[in-house]
């Protein structure tokens, strides 16, 4: 009984850690919209991810926006193969469409979809760090 305890422990503890290592986490660069752009902080939030707006630029410079501080990226799980699903929020109409993220090293590709998923806006952010 006490050899299963600790196996259990491990394989808690490992997968812990491997959720805590996703590729998906750090900081990302959104593409300009509406003549504007962030920089994201995705980080666990209960079992998904988030993203969070931590920096707004324009083409005048680092600004304070309104939107600092709030979820850009809500509740997107991992569906294998660097691809996670959930929700997108945009700034600009203040809307929230279902969100695909796929991810490929230091580029994660974001979709906004309406329609079931059929129709959707994308784009394309870069790693920060």
């Amino acid at each position: 009984m006490k050899k299963l305890t600790l196996a259990a422990g491990f394989v808690l503890a490992f997968a812990g850690s491997a959720f805590a290592a996703d590729p998906v986490l750090g900081t990302w660069k959104t593409q300009v919209d509406d003549g504007a752009y962030a920089h994201v902080k995705m980080y666990q939030c209960g079992g998904a991810f988030c993203g969070k707006i931590v920096r707004t630029f324009n083409a005048s410079g680092e600004f304070k926006s309104a939107n600092i501080g709030k979820d850009i990226v809500r509740n997107m799980t991992s569906s294998g193969d660097n691809a996670y699903a959930g929700k997108v929020w945009r700034p600009s109409n203040n809307k929230i469409y279902i969100g695909k993220i796929a991810l490929n090293g230091n580029s994660l590709r974001l979709a906004g979809c309406v329609a079931g998923g059929l129709l959707c806006s994308k784009q394309t952010w870069s790693r920060v760090k």
